[in-house]
């Protein structure tokens, strides 16, 4: 074998050396990205969830202190006691919307940034800092719900997950309340 073919020879090793260095960093450096992402994912679906779920329980300890108020039924806890409760579904719900803030895509972040307006007036309808009625009560439940619903759209467009929570296959919902007190079959929306 000539100087001339052992050049070659060895050339052929090397650049089949440095193929296989560099496919080898390229599909590590693919993996760890793909982990990366993965870790984040994992990490926005609980932030999400939790936001949702605080959301929810803000309104839900908002319910029993309107209806205290509102005379709408009879409770054996005091007002301060309710508002206490509302307060602490509040902080645990700001909690959770800084996770959304440090974690979650633009969209997701602007849904609850709406979602966050509607719970406020929910909040200060149950508190009394403004007034309604039972109706318009109603109604800024609606729209938290549709809030929470559009915020989930989001979400799931940020995680890459197909498919809605809205549409054809999935027609809006309304509130499910109980009958009027007084009535025997009462309407499917208590009026």
């Amino acid at each position: 074998m000539g100087t001339g073919e052992q050049l070659v020879t060895i050339a052929a090793v090397l650049v089949g050396a440095l193929t296989t260095h560099a496919t080898n960093y390229l599909m590590e450096r693919s993996r760890n990205r793909n982990q990366l992402l993965t870790r984040w994912d994992d990490k926005k679906v609980d932030a999400y969830g939790e936001y949702v779920d605080a959301a929810k329980l803000r309104i839900a300890a908002s319910v029993p202190l309107y209806e205290a108020r509102e005379g709408l039924r009879e409770t054996h806890r005091p007002e301060e006691d309710l508002r206490d409760d509302l307060a602490q579904a509040s902080l645990r719900w700001g909690a959770a919307f800084e996770r959304v803030m440090l974690l979650g895509g633009d969209d997701a972040i602007e849904s609850g940034h709406e979602l966050n307006v509607v719970l406020a007036e929910i909040d200060w309808q149950a508190t009394g800092r403004v007034d309604g009625s039972l109706e318009e009560w109603r109604e800024r439940h609606r729209a938290a719900f549709r809030a929470i619903n559009a915020f989930h759209e989001a979400a799931r467009a940020d995680l890459g997950i197909r498919g809605r929570v809205t549409g054809e296959k999935h027609p809006e919902r309304d509130l499910l309340v109980p009958p009027a007190r007084g009535s025997s079959t009462g309407s499917p929306t208590g009026d």
